[in-house]
């Protein structure tokens, strides 16, 4: 029979970590190692029990959940952290994930939800809230208005290459496409592989899809 996974409760208000624990208590697969009342306390209880899931409440007095979770992720970065709270205010849903939580979710969902989200975090699968998904999907069209500051360097024929390389063409492809000879488009590719500091152009490729480089009209 496989572990259990291990969770820690965080927040402020006895009566929700109370709520939290009875529900997830009764799962098989599922066991609370510890309850905080404030971001301290949790950082205090990860080094201890190193859990595999925090459900962690923001706003609190005194460290926040916000620094809190970054405060876990630098003590234990296979705790994954899923933020579980009533803001879905855009500075708290960016803040947090930019300090490491994996989840974003709010306190209107069910129960079932709740278990459902740290069992998938327990695997590091991300989960957000509707609600909050849209906002990140709005701040993530409003960041690609413009080209983004890792590929400032790189020249407008880089770029063309660029965006080619990370459609998957291949140099041949490439320079039938910008009418170019394959030796310019071979030194365009390592210019770039040079500029953002990559060993090779899968490297590349990735990288500008994961900064959205690609998906920029």
């Amino acid at each position: 029979m496989a572990e259990p996974i291990t969770v820690l409760i965080v927040d402020d208000h006895n009566m929700v970590r109370e709520g939290i624990q009875a529900f997830l208590s009764v799962q098989p697969d599922l066991r609370v190692v510890g309850e905080a009342a404030s971001g301290e306390e949790a950082v205090r209880l990860v080094q201890e029990h190193v859990p595999d899931v925090v459900l962690m409440d923001l706003l609190m007095p005194g460290m926040n959940g916000i620094e809190a979770t970054r405060a876990i992720k630098k003590v234990s970065p296979k705790t994954h952290v899923v933020i579980l709270t009533s803001s879905h205010e855009d500075e708290h849903i960016l803040s947090a994930l930019r300090a490491g939580a994996l989840s974003y979710t709010l306190k209107d969902i069910r129960s079932a939800d709740v278990i459902e989200i740290v069992r998938k975090a327990a695997q590091g699968e991300a989960i957000l809230h509707p609600r909050i998904a849209a906002r990140v999907i709005q701040e993530v069209r409003e960041a690609k208005r413009a080209i983004p500051p890792a590929f400032a360097e790189l020249t407008q024929r880089e770029l063309d290459v660029l965006r080619l390389i990370a459609d998957g063409r291949t140099n041949t492809e490439i320079a039938e496409a910008l009418i170019l000879s394959e030796k310019t488009v071979k030194g365009h590719v390592s210019n770039i592989l040079s500029k953002l500091h990559m060993g090779d152009r899968t490297q590349a490729a990735v990288f500008a899809w994961q900064r959205g480089f690609m998906e920029r009209e």
